[in-house]
């Protein structure tokens, strides 16, 4: 059985968490369109707040 890729929206979102999470500014968000952008966005602000409350060790 084929495994089914995720949407580019939720891929979105968890790259930009990496890139939160391994400190990455928030400029170098490699999408360009406004849906895909603002997932990505999404997932680094949860990334910055989570290394801010300590959930994250760096």
């Amino acid at each position: 059985m084929k495994r089914q890729k995720r949407d580019k929206l939720s891929r979105a979102h968890s790259k930009g968490y990496q890139a939160g999470i391994t400190g990455r500014s928030k400029e170098n968000c490699p999408f360009h369109t406004t849906n895909t952008r603002s997932e990505w966005l999404g997932g680094w602000r949860e990334a910055i707040g989570d290394r801010g409350i300590g959930l994250v060790s760096r």
